[in-house]
């Protein structure tokens, strides 16, 4: 009978499969060791239409989650009897993407009798740290910026972590996105922004992401995304002419420097001595680089995952998977997709 005479072992064969939003992906990992990672995207697709349409998203993970559990399985030179244990994400994302890699996951466990691992898919952004760094331990304070959040959180243990600011509308990503349709740049917005601001400067007194005279941290997109539309507009409607370049250079420079050094200052406040940045817009070029001289400037370690692993993958996934199957935490196989997950 499923669920019985579980082993644990201390080094485990987990397989991770992620299909919240436009990529269908699974991956295989060892303990910490990444064996391999298979990612099979609908981003393209999705641009004809200008963003992430729910119904093509979860047509596309129906007919690729098979495919890439199997070349995940393959690439990783195992066999089926190897894994230990299947992650999946339970939530947050489009909820019919999610039902579709949960269900898979839940009959691909049941199959081999193996513990079923819902993982919270900020957590597995979270846990790309430890693929890229196989000896971090925790206490460490990360900055956490993709399409749905953005946050700086310290992380206190392997599965206890405080949230020390974080966005009170938009996020980071979908700021970004937002700005690419106000310069008719193409879906993914987040890369095309940062190409094309590596062409400007940052000559535009835009509004900084940190909300001023808060009691706590706490970020803001909505007016910066306004102020941009604004600058476009008028200048549209005045006849004038301005440099798209410097637009994305200059937005690109309000919305993510608050961030760099809210999470480096908190870090010193904390007397936290590494740091680590996760999510989709922990791929960005100008985050990257500011964040790594923040941190040399001050002597923290950077803990900064490869970009591959920053956007949606499996490899997080499966990673986040092993926290929890160490500590015994087990889902049951009637439990649903999430649309929506707080942070803590």
């Amino acid at each position: 009978m499923y669920g019985q005479n579980f082993t644990i072992n201390k080094e485990p064969v987990i397989i991770g499969i992620e299909s919240s939003c436009d990529e269908t992906a699974a991956a295989v990992i060892r303990g910490r060791k990444l064996l391999s990672n298979v990612i099979i995207s609908s981003a393209a697709e999705q641009s004809k239409y200008g963003g992430v349409v729910p119904e093509i998203a979860s047509r596309a993970h129906s007919d690729a989650v098979d495919c890439a559990v199997a070349e995940a399985v393959r690439n990783a030179g195992i066999a089926l009897k190897d894994i230990d244990a299947v992650a999946v994400t339970y939530g947050a994302g489009l909820l019919g993407a999610l039902l579709v890699g949960l269900s898979f996951a839940k009959s691909f466990a049941y199959s081999l009798n193996v513990p079923l691992i819902a993982v919270n898919h900020i957590r597995g952004h979270l846990a790309a740290a430890y693929l890229c760094e196989q000896t971090l331990k925790p206490p460490y304070v990360t900055l956490l910026a993709s399409g749905g959040h953005t946050a700086v959180i310290h992380t206190k243990s392997y599965t206890s972590f405080e949230v020390l600011g974080a966005t009170g509308d938009d996020a980071a990503g979908e700021a970004f996105d937002k700005v690419a349709r106000i310069l008719g740049l193409p879906y993914p917005g987040g890369p095309n922004v940062q190409r094309l601001a590596e062409e400007g400067k940052d000559v535009i007194a835009f509004p900084q992401s940190l909300v001023k005279n808060s009691a706590e941290m706490q970020f803001s997109y909505s007016g910066l995304k306004t102020a941009v539309i604004n600058y476009c507009h008028n200048a549209e409607q005045k006849g004038e002419a301005y440099s798209r370049a410097d637009v994305a250079a200059s937005f690109q420079r309000a919305a993510l420097e608050p961030l760099v050094r809210k999470t480096v200052e908190s870090a010193l406040k904390l007397n936290v001595k590494t740091v680590t940045a996760a999510g989709g817009v922990a791929a960005n070029k100008y985050m990257r680089e500011t964040l790594s001289a923040a941190c040399a400037k001050e002597n923290i370690k950077l803990v900064l995952p490869e970009k591959a692993f920053c956007t949606d993958n499996a490899a997080m996934i499966a990673a986040e998977g092993l926290i929890q199957y160490l500590e015994g935490n087990f889902a049951p196989l009637n439990i649903n997709a999430c649309a929506h997950i707080p942070l803590k």
